[in-house]
């Protein structure tokens, strides 16, 4: 699985809260990362909510 942030972030870091061992936020982009190329499973399910609850819609969560 892979999931990528698009530049509709709104940099509310609800993402980085939920899992911070994948989300991180960029300071100097105002908006946050993906730690990962390919997503490791333990964090799949928490990545996939994340991306259910993004109010920008900005976490794309590629199976």
């Amino acid at each position: 699985m892979k999931a990528t942030i698009t530049k509709q972030c709104m940099g509310d870091r609800n993402c980085n809260k939920l899992c911070p061992e994948v989300f991180q936020y960029d300071e100097e982009k105002l908006l946050s990362v993906v730690q990962f190329d390919v997503i490791p499973e333990k964090y799949e399910e928490v990545v996939r909510k994340a991306a259910a609850e993004c109010g920008a819609e900005a976490i794309i969560v590629e199976e």
